[in-house]
């Protein structure tokens, strides 16, 4: 029991981190229509200006000065590309693609030039470096901490989508730019918004990944990247609480099968992808189950024989 309590925690843990990383994506994509594959890029910048606050002050007041100053850092730096390269290419799909791959490999092997290739230990104040006893199983402290955060970030992104003037502005300017433009609204401060949001997101996530893993390195943020977009295909982008829904089964999915599987972990994810999408309806269509269904009940023909 202990054991399934611990794993059960650990995933929903990985969960709120994957959802952290996801919600950005999902913003960008969802709303902006880019597909942006410089958002690991965002992390690891982020997570790095974040190791380097953490080592300079140290403690408590350190991990929080230095979750301010990587989320700022992913704020900054989505910001800026969206203001210089994005924003040039609204509407053209595969230059987006070719910009932001080029990103997502540029950036990564810039921090390598720099720090080096080498993991190091991300900075864990003492608070947050113990145990919890929860029914007979010994949790992480910083488990609790990111569900909290991704909690607090769920509900923060649906005030800011249903309640705020730049969010209404963002969901009707993807409808129809051209009418919001017509009147008199700035659509183009609205995306660099949202752009700077998803940016400050991956920063937090970026922190609170170097909190759950414990270190970090210049490739953490493409490998992450990776179970980020998984979610997303998986929740989809009807909701934002479909994604939250979807990083917390892919964080415990991954969490059992490492521990009951052997390992596998990542390809029970896999796996777990492959049957939500082909069980998922296509266009104009019904689900598998329905098209089987429908096929078994269709009258058969008979042939000039008159054999079926």
């Amino acid at each position: 029991m202990d054991t399934l309590v611990l794993l059960t925690l650990t995933g929903l843990g990985l969960g709120a981190l994957y959802f952290l990383i996801a919600s950005g994506l999902a913003l960008i994509f969802g709303l902006m229509d880019v597909l942006n594959f410089a958002h690991g890029a965002f992390l690891t910048v982020s997570v790095y200006t974040a190791w380097r606050t953490a080592e300079t002050v140290a403690g408590m007041p350190g991990l929080l000065l230095a979750a301010v100053v990587g989320t700022l850092t992913g704020l900054l730096l989505a910001a800026v590309v969206e203001l210089v390269l994005i924003r040039r290419l609204y509407g053209r799909v595969k230059e987006q693609i070719l910009v932001t791959v080029g990103l997502s490999l540029a950036v990564p092997a810039l921090v390598q030039t720099v720090w080096g290739a080498d993991a190091r230990p991300f900075p864990v104040p003492d608070a947050l470096a113990g145990t919890v006893g929860v029914m007979g199983a010994r949790v992480p402290v910083n488990r609790f901490l990111l569900i909290a955060v991704a909690l607090l970030v769920l509900a923060g992104i649906h005030l800011f989508l249903s309640r705020t003037r730049y969010g209404l502005i963002v969901r009707a300017g993807v409808e129809d730019r051209a009418m919001v433009t017509a009147l008199g609204i700035d659509v183009t401060r609205a995306f660099t918004l949202v752009f700077a949001l998803g940016g400050a997101l991956a920063g937090l996530a970026g922190v609170l990944g170097g909190l759950y893993f414990g270190s970090l390195s210049p490739h953490q943020g493409t490998s992450m990247l990776v179970f980020a977009f998984v979610v997303v295909i998986i929740g989809g982008l009807v909701s934002i609480t479909s994604v939250a829904l979807s990083a917390l089964t892919v964080g415990l999915v991954q969490q059992y099968a490492n521990y009951y599987a052997g390992g596998y972990g990542d390809l029970a994810v896999v796996v777990l992808l492959a049957a939500v999408v082909l069980s998922r309806p296509a266009a104009g269509t019904g689900s598998p189950l329905t098209r089987l269904r429908r096929a078994l009940t269709a009258p058969r023909t008979r042939s000039a024989g008159g054999t079926a």
